[in-house]
């Protein structure tokens, strides 16, 4: 029971990852890193300094 909530929770954190690298203009699969300790919090640095390509700026 214990392992179908752990896999749970890490298919959510998977998922939302997923889906903010994709709305940021990034690949999807850059979402996976959250599942990784220490690459979650490079990851997390690297979406709030880097530029999104998703937002233009250009105006």
């Amino acid at each position: 029971m214990a392992y179908i909530i752990i896999v749970s929770i890490w298919a959510l954190i998977a998922f939302a990852g997923w889906r903010v690298f994709s709305r940021a203009g990034f690949k999807g699969a850059m979402g996976i890193l959250f599942l990784i300790p220490v690459a979650n919090f490079v990851a997390l640095l690297y979406l709030a300094h880097k530029d999104w390509p998703a937002i233009d700026t250009k105006n």
